[in-house]
């Protein structure tokens, strides 16, 4: 009797923990379970925990409740300005409802990446190219509704959609570089313009104040002539002051002024003495400096070879016409008179 009390008692311990084997079950921190008793939803998800269920009867499903991370991949569309491009994106998204997520939808994340690439081939169509580039947060929150509407009946909450990429083909790389070149070369122009237009006030102002007063403009040059010698440059050039000049000018005016009329007349009879004697020495330099020219050809004349013959000079009567008035009258002797 004791034996039968003892096996049955033994076969009770088994089955009641091959039972708990079967109907415990654990759920996480960040899952929630949703029990199906014969395929009907039975009541709320079960928290996190340990938790019974009957076994062969009930059917938990677990269903992770954390941020999931879904890339969307690349989607080739043409934009509205009729530009081909390929863009890609990134999605994050929660459960917020467990049960909806196991009961409305088969595969939540399925449906949400396709609902992702849809909604990403819509927002290219609608779209220019400049907001692609320029304007992403408008197109971001875009497609953050439009992928958010129909997750909310899934259970679904989308947090964040971002779009990562932008692929442009070569051909309009190069194009938007060129524009870009363009631009910045107009605004240059412009920069450099607009500051010739104030330098050009400042030195009429600065005209305007060495005009009142002459010795700026001569500490201008000599600020000018220190700052180039301070390159310690070889060569220097030293422009010669125009008010210089007219000082020299009025200085001459007022010493001709001055100056009687005999003077002036002896001034110029020297003066025109010695214009003729430079024009002496002049023309007597000339003359110097073609002699050697006659004797180089002289000497390179081919010498004659054989004995040197003297040519017999024939003396020709002279005529009184040919006498040179300078030579003196034959005398004549005692005896022809």
């Amino acid at each position: 009797m004791v034996e039968e009390l003892v096996a049955a008692g033994v076969t009770a311990g088994i089955a009641g923990l091959v039972y708990l084997s079967a109907a415990a079950r654990i759920v996480k921190q960040y899952e929630r379970g949703v029990v199906l008793r014969l395929g009907r939803l039975r009541g709320e998800p079960r928290p996190p925990g340990f938790t019974m269920i009957i076994p062969a009867v009930d059917r938990l499903r677990k269903v992770n409740m954390q941020i999931v991370t879904m890339p969307v991949p690349a989607q080739e569309g043409i934009t509205r300005d009729n530009v081909t491009v390929r863009v890609d994106a990134v999605v994050y998204f929660k459960v917020v409802d467990a049960a909806n997520a196991v009961i409305r939808v088969e595969d939540y994340r399925f449906a949400v990446s396709q609902m992702a690439q849809t909604s990403l081939r819509s927002i290219i169509g609608k779209s220019d190219l400049d907001d692609l580039l320029s304007n992403r947060e408008k197109l971001n929150q875009g497609l953050e509704l439009m992928i958010d509407s129909p997750a909310v009946g899934w259970g679904v909450q989308v947090d964040r959609v971002e779009i990562k990429d932008v692929s442009l083909p070569e051909t309009m790389k190069r194009s938007m570089a060129r524009q870009a070149e363009a631009d910045r070369e107009r605004r240059a122009r412009i920069i450099n313009a607009d500051a010739e237009l104030q330098a050009s006030k400042k030195l009429a102002q600065a005209a305007g104040v060495m005009s009142d007063q002459p010795a700026a403009l001569q500490l201008r040059l000599l600020q000018t002539v220190v700052a180039v010698a301070a390159e310690k440059n070889s060569t220097l050039v030293l422009p010669f002051p125009v008010e210089l000049l007219r000082f020299l000018e009025r200085a001459h005016q007022g010493l001709e002024t001055d100056q009687p009329p005999g003077g002036k007349q002896r001034a110029g009879a020297d003066g025109s003495a010695l214009a003729e004697s430079a024009l002496a020495e002049s023309v007597l330099e000339e003359s110097v400096l073609k002699e050697p020219a006659v004797e180089e050809s002289v000497l390179k004349e081919p010498a004659v070879e054989g004995p040197i013959v003297e040519e017999p000079v024939i003396e020709e009567p002279v005529t009184e016409d040919q006498v040179s008035p300078l030579t003196p009258p034959p005398s004549t002797s005692s005896d022809d008179q």
